[in-house]
């Protein structure tokens, strides 16, 4: 169990086609090539002795170790401190472009900024998730090649041997079927590897041209970065949350995956192990209001492009026009497997690759998607014709399917309900396509679309709410609570003033929030067919945030904010989930995570700038009556108002 380091003691880096976790102890412990899903290459995180690992660290003990992005980029320095000198590893993937390449290089710069410090490295790839052998090929002064099944990595020695008191620092020599890289450094050496996939043979690298990429890859981010328009409160946090969203985007068809990782668990020890490094519709779709509040509309007209295409390749198949996931690539052959051979993280099994609930039912996300292109609309990227009527549709398929049971939003394993998150955000596709028709002068079946989306709104003001419990539900025939609906007042489903919604919010803090930490809903009493337990769900915390001042409650969203910062990893970055001593539990980092972080970011700050004389007494007064008691039904009568709230 020692030898695996924690989930949050990682820095990601990336080239926009895949990426790395690189540990505090100068492990790279998860790489992939030469895509995000591809088969790993390192993979230690999932199994100490099988998984393959690249590390680099002081050869003597009595040191410690911190990590930091330099500012403004993705590029990560892990820095060693002892009594007799400071050491640095300096991490990053040069940018590769738009077009999908075989190609990819980690470099891995070693320095000394202070006094001296001995070197210990090792290589040792495992490829295929460590099912695949491989052969050491080549190796001299310079490098060495790896090679499986067609698959291979190239080691290139950064600068020349320096000479110390007879040692070499940076000399390379076999280990096995790896490399072994030992020496000592001195104020102002310099030594490494960049590992290349898809490369020729090892030459030697000069520190200057490794000096080169990396001006290069830093004048990429910092530019990229000064893209964003956001001026609030928040500017670290949240561009710290865009760079990382924007490292989990395959640059050449736009998509963006959940996470770059497979098989982390939500419980440690336990079976909730999945592979996310796939495009989920609607991740990717919430993620479009994140990047055009912050002005990165590139981004999110790829997106548009990526999901447009989705729809166009896809038929009116019982399951609907969409899938709930797809590859990077828009390909959907994502079947479950799990690596048996993997003892997984800290003996979390199975470890699975693929994902059995790509072929699931999830209503959902026909919601999320027209959201998105709603959003997108709205920001000037209006659809095209033929768009149009793949969308028309879409939408003329969800009128007729829209009351079936389905799985839901969190890929439930216990058999499909009428989830009311579900049907609420089928509402949201009907109504934004609505909107779209009318703004634009569409041709659209309004008049059915719309009896549509009001028979849908009936049923979940009638099937959604439980007047016992004085709140929205799972879904109807139980009294579960679900933090998903924590968007209704969010997309406009129900007024954040609303009593019902009021008292659902009322209910969710007394059940579902732990000070600052939400989750999803309560396992034990909505049995989702699979065994253990989870952690709060970082989204859920954010979306709470988000909730919370759109009814009033500032000074509870601004301290719940505040209190989520706390809970990020040492370089702002949060996995799904979060457990009960604060460690970060599950795939690592999470799209789900920064997108939610980035939107609740921009809502605070509009409603903490929004003048405070704007908001009446007896307005505040009602936002008080949250604490009152009382099932929230019917009609509230705001204290010396002259109607109903």
């Amino acid at each position: 169990m020692s030898a695996y380091p924690s989930i949050e003691d990682h820095g990601l880096i990336g080239d926009l086609q895949t990426a790395a976790l690189v540990a505090t102890d100068g492990t790279v412990d998860w790489f992939c090539a030469p895509r995000f899903d591809a088969p790993s290459i390192f993979a230690s995180l999932l199994d100490a002795e099988r998984g393959g690992h690249c590390f680099i660290r002081p050869a003597d003990d009595g040191y410690v170790t911190r990590q930091l992005y330099l500012p403004d980029t993705a590029i990560l320095v892990t820095r060693f401190l002892s009594d007799d000198g400071v050491g640095e590893v300096v991490d990053f993937m040069p940018v590769v472009g738009s077009e999908p390449t075989d190609r990819h290089r980690l470099v891995r710069l070693v320095r000394v900024v202070r006094g001296t410090m001995a070197f210990v490295g090792e290589i040792q790839p495992r490829f295929d998730y460590g099912r695949a052998a491989h052969t050491l090929e080549q190796v001299s002064a310079d490098g060495a090649v790896f090679r499986a099944d067609g698959v291979s990595l190239t080691v290139h020695r950064i600068g020349g041997v320096v000479m110390h008191g007879g040692r070499r620092a940076g000399a390379m020599e076999t280990s096995g079927d790896g490399l072994r890289i030992t020496g000592t450094l001195r104020e102002g050496d310099v030594t490494g590897v960049v590992l290349e996939t898809g490369g020729a043979g090892p030459a030697r690298v000069s520190p200057d041209e490794v000096d080169a990429l990396l001006r290069e890859t830093s004048r990429y981010w910092r530019e990229w970065n000064g893209r964003s328009t956001y001026r609030g409160r928040w500017r670290e946090m949240v561009a710290r949350s865009a760079m990382t969203l924007k490292l989990m985007t395959y640059a050449p068809s736009g998509a963006l995956i959940a996470a770059p990782t497979a098989g982390l668990p939500e419980q440690v020890g336990g079976e909730r192990n999945w592979d996310y490094r796939y495009t989920w519709v609607r991740d990717a779709s919430l993620s479009v209001h994140a990047l055009l509040g912050l002005g990165y509309t590139e981004e999110a007209a790829a997106f548009g492009v990526w999901l447009m295409d989705r729809v166009h390749e896809s038929v009116g198949e019982r399951s609907g026009p969409l899938k709930i996931m797809y590859r990077v690539d828009g390909t959907c052959d994502l079947v479950e497997e799990s690596l048996d051979h993997l003892e997984g993280y800290k003996r979390s099994r199975p470890v699975r690759i693929g994902n059995g609930a790509s072929d699931q039912i999830q209503l959902d996300i026909y919601g999320e998607a027209l959201e998105a292109i709603f959003a997108a609309a709205e920001a000037g990227l209006e659809l095209a014709h033929a768009g149009w009527a793949q969308l028309t549709a879409l939408l003329d398929w969800l009128c007729d399917h829209w009351d079936q049971p389905e799985e839901g939003i969190w890929e439930t394993r216990g058999g499909p309900q009428r989830f009311t998150y579900g049907r609420v955000m089928c509402w949201i596709a009907l109504d934004r396509g609505i909107r779209l028709a009318r703004r634009h002068g569409r041709p659209a079946p309004v008049d059915a679309w719309t009896a549509a989306r009001d028979a849908i709104y009936r049923e979940v003001m009638e099937r959604g709410w439980d007047g016992a419990r004085g709140a929205f539900v799972q879904h109807d025939g139980t009294d579960v609570l679900d933090a998903s609906l924590l968007l209704m007042p969010i997309l406009g489903f129900i007024a954040p003033l609303d009593p019902m919604w009021l008292s659902t919010l009322r209910a969710m803090r007394e059940e579902l929030v732990s000070d600052s930490l939400v989750y999803r809903y309560n396992p034990s009493a909505s049995p989702d067919g699979l065994s253990g337990s989870e952690g709060t769900f970082t989204l859920c915390s954010f979306f709470y945030v988000d909730a919370l001042a759109r009814s009033g409650f500032l000074e509870d969203a601004e301290l719940t904010f505040g209190k989520m910062h706390t809970y990020a990893n040492h370089l702002g970055l949060y996995a799904e989930e979060i457990g009960l001593t604060g460690e970060q539990l599950g795939n690592f980092p999470q799209a789900f995570s920064h997108l939610a972080l980035i939107r609740a970011a921009i809502v605070l700050d509009r409603h903490l700038d929004a003048t405070q004389d704007l908001v009446g007494p007896t307005v505040r007064e009602a936002m008080r009556r949250l604490d009152e008691p009382g099932d929230g039904a019917g009609s509230w009568r705001v204290p010396g108002g002259d109607g109903d709230a």
